[in-house]
């Protein structure tokens, strides 16, 4: 039976319909798969072995006690003999500079204020020379600039100019020593007593590793760094004094600060600049309790050589080295590789180990950040930006079309 006008538009009418409801969900399924979330590739890592250099083995004298460590580098690297406090000599006066410099600052290449001397700054130099301490010269009325008259204190020694510059800037040596007391303890310095300006006193006591820190601390104050490595200064009315430290210009050593008593004996904080493939490291060292300054002075250029062959600059990654690797679900593949070449000063056996870490990648283009690389060295983490080689792209709208799975 032919079937009826209506039963034909009704047909028609299905039909049209069932194919635009295709149609559509074919449209609204590319179109949900084109702007559908790619899934992310995790990166494959591969870090590093960890590095390890060979032990150092400083030359240590059998006297004594002493201790090395170096600007930037935390504490000592190495000690020998006793980690007590014992007597320090003129080694005190760094303290006792570094304690005006508190009241009196003082910058690089400046000359400070004028410290005008009285009768009473001669009483002391006479003192001195009762005590049979080392002096230098003064008379009243006497003008030098506080540069000069550190020179005079630190180059020479000289205690009655270590007394005369506390009182210069603290008004009493009560009031100085009260200074010097809660500056020691600001800075940590437990093994450190100190009870005189000049270290005369076998009372004015420290530690080998307290030393080394008091040695940075001079180092790190431009002034005072530039005076104890002059070996001569000449002085208004005083006249050219000469440094007692006879290793300066030698092995690289450009400071600190002799001390020399019955109860010390002969001692030396030392600073030395020595060059460890293209990085300069600066040494600062201690050692107490020799016989002899020529016997001390052989013993400190000993240790600095044994020191300076316990550094290696270690190469510790090259900018394109390859850390990890990138798979996408459509084919795709990438590198992340370390963006710059890095190295670190490494002081004898300090492990060096790594750690790496990468995001998930969907898309991105050569030279994206895609995570880091830490070395961590000791107690520092040098850290290398990890970046793709290779790029990472859409796969297009067929992958996307025929991969429903892999979409949602």
């Amino acid at each position: 039976m032919p079937l009826s006008r209506r039963q034909i538009y009704r047909r028609r009418r299905t039909v049209f319909f069932g194919g635009f409801l295709v149609v559509l969900g074919v449209v609204i399924y590319g179109v949900s798969t084109g702007v559908a979330t790619l899934p992310a590739a995790a990166a494959s890592l591969t870090e590093p072995a960890p590095l390890t250099q060979p032990a150092a083995a400083p030359a240590w004298p059998g006297f004594g006690s002493g201790a090395i460590g170096a600007v930037g580098f935390d504490g000592v690297l190495a000690a020998s003999g006793g980690t007590g406090p014992v007597p320090i000599a003129s080694i005190t006066k760094t303290v006792t500079a570094l304690v005006i410099l508190e009241a009196k600052p003082l910058a690089a290449g400046e000359a400070g204020p004028t410290v005008r001397f009285t009768d009473a700054d001669v009483d002391i130099y006479y003192d001195t020379i009762a005590e049979n301490g080392s002096s230098a010269p003064v008379v009243a009325g006497m003008e030098l600039t506080e540069r000069e008259a550190l020179e005079a204190m630190l180059l020479p020694s000289a205690n009655n100019y270590a007394e005369s510059l506390a009182i210069w800037a603290y008004g009493s040596v009560d009031s100085y020593l009260a200074a010097a007391s809660t500056w020691i303890a600001a800075h940590g310095l437990t093994g450190t007593t100190i009870v005189d300006t000049s270290g005369l006193s076998p009372d004015s006591v420290s530690t080998p590793a307290d030393l080394v820190e008091i040695g940075k601390l001079v180092r790190a104050a431009p002034a005072l760094a530039e005076i104890v490595s002059m070996k001569t200064a000449v002085l208004p009315t005083i006249g050219t004094v000469s440094n007692t430290n006879k290793l300066l210009g030698d092995f690289g050593v450009d400071g600190i600060k002799t001390g020399t008593t019955d109860e010390a004996g002969a001692c030396l904080l030392f600073s030395a600049d020595v060059t460890v493939g293209n990085k300069t490291v600066t040494l600062v060292g201690v050692m107490l309790g020799g016989e002899t300054h020529p016997e001390l002075n052989q013993a400190v250029s000993a240790l600095i050589e044994s020191a300076k062959a316990g550094f290696h600059e270690v190469e510790l990654t090259t900018a394109g080295t390859s850390i990890g690797s990138y798979s996408t679900a459509w084919g795709q593949s990438a590198h992340a590789v370390t963006a710059t070449d890095a190295s670190a000063l490494v002081w004898s056996d300090t492990p060096i180990t790594t750690r790496a870490q990468a995001q998930p990648m969907r898309v991105g283009s050569t030279g994206a950040e895609v995570g880091t690389l830490d070395f961590v060295v000791g107690t520092r983490t040098i850290t290398v930006p990890l970046v793709l080689r290779g790029a990472l792209t859409d796969p297009g709208a067929g992958w996307r079309f025929s991969h429903p799975g892999e979409l949602f």
